[in-house]
């Protein structure tokens, strides 16, 4: 599912004052942050990523690595931080425009 640019609008106004769940270290996407995340993504729908310092991959490079393995939108990406949007089939909680 391609998000319109409203969508997107939308999502980035609820992600901003969120907290990061998931953080991307030293080790990169590996699969225990992958597996976090799906269980984030799947009871959150939205999450916010950091990429740390230590990380060996650029910010933007990890965090759309992550959305692909999760299978997730990649709202956005500023800096070393990051949104993925993924809808829970069963009980949807976020309500697109």
């Amino acid at each position: 599912m391609e998000l319109t640019g409203k969508q997107k609008r939308q999502l980035r106004a609820l992600g901003s004052t969120l907290d990061p769940v998931v953080q991307i270290g030293k080790a990169g996407v590996i699969d225990s942050v992958v597996e976090s995340a799906s269980d984030a993504l799947r009871t959150r729908e939205l999450i916010k990523v950091r990429v740390l310092q230590n990380s060996p991959a650029e910010p933007a490079g990890a965090i759309e690595n992550l959305a692909v393995r999760t299978e997730a939108e990649l709202v956005q990406v500023i800096g070393r931080n990051g949104l993925l949007y993924k809808q829970n089939p069963e009980k949807p909680k976020i309500e697109l425009a």
